[in-house]
């Protein structure tokens, strides 16, 4: 039987635009220490270590924790798209639910450049070939950049099926811009309305500017360990993770659906096997940090992971089902769009966030009585990795 997994401390660094940020090595080494510190844990206590990044040399990771210490511990380089993040936790959270460390750390971290995305190698397969495939037969390409065209494909898409309005695409960067000022680590703390988000630069019908995560750099890191371990420690509440699952493409992301290339049948089908697995519903969430690259994915992902039925997150957004006083709370850290998304480290931002939101330190973006918090990290290329937190 599978051991209880803890998330005994989490740290971050305040997330920053490329060119104003400190090294990758130094983001992640003071993530690192933020997280022992918080754990109470020192590095010569951890087993192994698990470092997360999308774009760096190979082992970037080691050079990242051996500014924490030089212990000669296993380090495990892990880069899974934007599901970075989430992807070196689960695998962290399995050595110590099986019983191979009784104590790991897991660090994310991103060094980015300005610009929107793009491939880094000419000379050999494009991994999102199939992706871009199914874009160029269901809607043709243009000159935007290739994830607005994804995921405002799959916003248009919706829209033809169920008559969204515009202003419900930009509600939901409205909501991330008040969330995220209430957050120091955000890196766009100034609110917006939904005329001012509208009237920004349109980069991909129904995407304008304001409704695209920024290129982010920054780091976060969490520390788990085994229940015996916290217990010396003098732990007996903490945070543990109840269920983690993963999922990749299923055969329908290649269809004639900009919407499944997305990714909704791997959220879908990922947080089914998780609610499965931790013996609980959508309807015992509290808090929620989910992968808003853009409005759109948000908008599709309340749809995916059961928080309202499928065609009706109009009225959900309207209703404020999906920000304090409602239903949910929903990117109480501002999410990708207001917060950033440094792809590396988004997954344990969002872990350190929930983390933070279950044991009642979240300040003034506090969900109120929060005991069970859900996280949607995606992946195109893909993969979605979903986790349900909750405390001791």
């Amino acid at each position: 039987m599978a051991r209880r997994v803890n998330v005994l401390g989490v740290g971050m660094v305040p997330f920053a635009k490329p060119g104003k940020s400190e090294p990758y090595n130094v983001m992640a080494a003071k993530a690192a220490r933020a997280a022992l510190a918080d754990a109470t844990v020192d590095y010569d206590e951890v087993e192994q270590a698990f470092a997360g990044y999308v774009f760096g040399d190979s082992t970037c990771g080691q050079r990242a924790v051996y500014d924490v210490g030089l212990t000669g511990i296993p380090v495990f380089n892990v880069n899974n798209n934007c599901s970075t993040g989430s992807s070196a936790l689960m695998l962290g959270a399995q050595v110590v639910a099986g019983g191979m460390a009784e104590c790991v750390i897991v660090v994310g971290f991103e060094q980015m450049e300005k610009g929107a995305l793009g491939s880094k190698y000419t000379d050999r397969t494009n991994p999102l070939e199939q992706h871009v495939d199914v874009m160029g037969r269901v809607q043709g390409l243009s000159n935007a950049p290739f994830a607005a065209q994804m995921f405002g494909g799959a916003g248009r898409e919706y829209q033809w099926q169920h008559g969204t309005k515009r202003e419900t695409f930009a509600k939901i960067a409205e909501k991330a811009r008040k969330h995220a000022s209430k957050n120091p680590y955000a890196l766009f703390g100034q609110e917006l309305s939904v005329d001012e988000i509208l009237a920004s630069p349109m980069v991909f019908e129904p995407l304008t500017r304001f409704q695209c995560c920024p290129p982010t750099c920054g780091a976060a890191a969490a520390v788990l360990c085994s229940s015996d371990f916290a217990a010396k420690k003098g732990i007996s509440d903490a945070v543990y993770i109840a269920a983690q699952t993963m999922r990749t493409d299923f055969g329908s992301s290649f269809g004639d659906s900009m919407i499944k290339m997305c990714g909704f049948d791997m959220a879908r089908e990922a947080s089914a096997a998780l609610y499965e697995q931790a013996g609980v519903g959508p309807e015992d969430v509290d808090v929620v940090e989910l992968h808003d690259c853009f409005t759109a994915n948000e908008l599709l992902t309340y749809e995916a992971i059961g928080l309202c039925p499928e065609g009706e997150a109009e009225d959900f957004i309207w209703r404020g089902d999906n920000t304090y006083g409602g239903r949910y709370v929903v990117n109480p850290s501002g999410g990708l769009l207001s917060k950033g998304h440094p792809l590396g480290a988004t997954g344990l931002a969002q872990c350190t966030e929930l983390v933070w939101q279950l044991r009642g330190q979240a300040e003034g973006r506090q969900v109120e009585g929060a005991r069970v918090a859900l996280q949607h990290n995606l992946g195109l290329g893909g993969a979605c990795v979903m986790t349900l937190y909750q405390r001791g």
